[in-house]
Formats: C-alpha cells, sequence, structure tokens
C-alpha cells in the first residue's frame, strides 16, 4: 500500500465540495449539496453534482450565500441516498478540496452516518496556493481564480462550480510547479508534503523532489 501511495499521481485526483448547514457537523449542520469533478492525467473525465435534503432548515445567511433554497432541497433525495453515490464515484481516487480540512469534515460525518468510507488521501488547494502563489493578494479560491485568469461563469457559493474552479487551479498549479521545477511527474505525496513546508524551503524540497 504504501509504495501505490508513492507513485500516486497529483493530476489524476477527485476535487470535490461541499455546500453546507453551517460551519461544523459537530454542531448538527449536515450537507445540502455537493460537487466533484474527477482529474484523469489533469483531464476531467467525469462529474458529479447533487442537492440533498440535510433534514433540517436552511437558515436565511446559507440561502443569501449559496442559493439554495429550503424549496429546493425538500425536493432533493436524502443526504444518505446522495453521500452512497458519492461514496462510490470517489472511491479509490485521492481527494482535492479548497480549505480541505472543512469539505474533509463533512465528508466523515456523512460518510460515518451510513457506514461508508474512502480510501484515498486528501490535501488542500489552499495550502498548496499559499506555497505556489505567495504573492497572490489573498488565498481566497474567487481571489484566485481572478489572479490566474482561472475560467469561470462567475458562479460561486454552489458545490460543482466551486469544484471546477479548483480543479482549475490545482492544474494550474501542477503545470506551474512542473516548468518552474523542471519536474518530470509530480506524485500526491509530495503536493501534501508541500502545504508543509515553509516557504522559504520550497525551492530546495522540490529540487530534492526532482533530483530523488
Amino acid at each position: 500500500m504504501e509504495s501505490c501511495r508513492a507513485t500516486a499521481s497529483a493530476n489524476t485526483v477527485i476535487v470535490l465540495d461541499f455546500e453546507t448547514t453551517g460551519m461544523s457537523p459537530d454542531y448538527g449542520d449536515r450537507a445540502i449539496e455537493v460537487g466533484a469533478v474527477r482529474l484523469e492525467n489533469g483531464q476531467v473525465t467525469g462529474r458529479f453534482q447533487a442537492l440533498m435534503n440535510p433534514g433540517r432548515r436552511i437558515n436565511g445567511f446559507i440561502e443569501g450565500l449559496t442559493g439554495i433554497s429550503n424549496q429546493m432541497v425538500s425536493a432533493a433525495p436524502s443526504c444518505e441516498s446522495v453521500m452512497d453515490q458519492f461514496a462510490d464515484f470517489i472511491e479509490g481516487y485521492d481527494l482535492v478540496a479548497h480549505n480541505a480540512s472543512f469539505d474533509r469534515r463533512f465528508l466523515d460525518a456523512e460518510l460515518n452516518r451510513i457506514g461508508r468510507d474512502y480510501s484515498g488521501e486528501f490535501a488542500c488547494s489552499m495550502l498548496a496556493a499559499r506555497r505556489v502563489y505567495p504573492d497572490a493578494p489573498n488565498h481566497r479560491l474567487g481571489t484566485l481564480v481572478e489572479y490566474r485568469n482561472i475560467p469561470t461563469d462567475g458562479t460561486f457559493h454552489r458545490a460543482l462550480a466551486d469544484a471546477e474552479m479548483t480543479a482549475g487551479l490545482w492544474v494550474g498549479m501542477l503545470n506551474e510547479l512542473h516548468g518552474r521545477y523542471a519536474l518530470e511527474s509530480i506524485p500526491f505525496p509530495v503536493m501534501q508534503g508541500l502545504t508543509r513546508v515553509p516557504r522559504a524551503g520550497i525551492g530546495k524540497y522540490l529540487e530534492r523532489v526532482r533530483d530523488e
């Protein structure tokens, strides 16, 4: 298993995003939408998007932020039904999200409710962007989309749209690192490690990866 992880490519992943009723499943918040993009060798080969009924009301702030109304989710399938399908979609892939700690908490909580799990590992595109684009005004997704001219239809805070933009950011960062450090390939664990390297040590870290 360890050798398989070491060779997993960073450009073959699933990029995901959740919209939720609040900030934490520990306080009873639930997912209301999930969106995901499957990348194979840097190319989009699949998408997943579904609204879901959280079994509780969406407050006015979340409705205003996302545009997802109580009426919309009342007609949607249950979280349990959607997440069972989503578990099948992500199985066998490493996972990427912008501010991944947030999305991972909800993924774990919702899958735990139905007794499902996943085999992949997570990387955070926001933390990676702080290393790759240190001069960006900030590292929110919307700012980075504008900073790097990532294609967008202007929709934010809807799960599939955010996942599409994050996928564009992720592939752009991989291409940037390929060019900047002459890397032949970038294993997924290298991108995970990059998020933990101090900014001053990024060059040496990636040069060592290249030379190994």
